[in-house]
């Protein structure tokens, strides 16, 4: 058999073997464990140059194989890394909290002046005016059509608390929206720089904004 065609067939058998991974590690441990051989006769000059070829074409397959499979058990081994799932953005917005200026020594309205710039799905508007001497609600109002809301006024010990929200199928339109709160207090001018308000909007993607701030002259 010539050379070209003995190294052809050892690349085909070679490209065709399955090593079994187990059996050659009980061969290396076995080999590790047996004494050295005897010396061995002395091979003939081509059948040792054969021989030498079949040795590095199978080592080279070996490598080759060696490496692959290596190299698909530590990819496959590799866990996925998680997917992480960024919040939607909110609705742009801004809001700002004053005294009317209608108010007087007896009465005021702190209006909460809100400006969307995009559709709102959902929202929430909450001023709080704080207890001060003589502080009673008169009333509530807002630019949106009174059926869009569910309006509560709650007395607490420290505040008087106003709640807008928004019934579900409504929405609310780019532009500027006004929720005011009104009511009585003890003669004189009063201090407006406790009372805060909190506006909560949704959009239409589930993203979230939410806005805070207190009410000044």
């Amino acid at each position: 058999m010539d050379e070209t065609r003995l190294r052809r067939e050892l690349r085909d058998a070679a490209l065709a073997h399955r090593p079994d991974h187990a059996r050659i590690l009980a061969r290396v441990e076995r080999g590790m464990a047996d004494p050295a051989p005897a010396p061995r006769r002395r091979t003939p000059t081509g059948t040792r140059r054969r021989w030498t070829v079949a040795v590095a074409v199978t080592a080279a397959v070996a490598g080759v194989v060696g490496i692959a499979g290596l190299a698909a058990t530590t990819l496959g081994d590799r866990p996925a890394a998680p997917a992480t799932a960024l919040p939607a953005p909110g609705p742009a917005a801004r809001a700002a909290g004053t005294v009317d200026p209608g108010s007087n020594r007896w009465w005021a309205q702190g209006d909460l002046a809100l400006t969307t710039e995009s559709p709102v799905s959902g929202l929430t508007v909450e001023v709080r005016v704080a207890r001060t001497p003589g502080v009673v609600s008169t009333g509530h109002w807002q630019t949106r059509p009174t059926g869009d809301f569910t309006v509560t006024v709650t007395e607490r010990p420290d505040a008087l608390v106003y709640r807008w929200t928004l019934r579900p199928g409504r929405d609310v339109p780019p532009g500027p929206h006004v929720f005011a709160a009104q009511y009585n207090h003890a003669e004189g001018t009063r201090d407006p720089s406790a009372d805060t308000y909190t506006a909560v909007l949704t959009g239409a993607d589930g993203g979230v904004t939410t806005l805070r701030g207190a009410f000044g002259r």
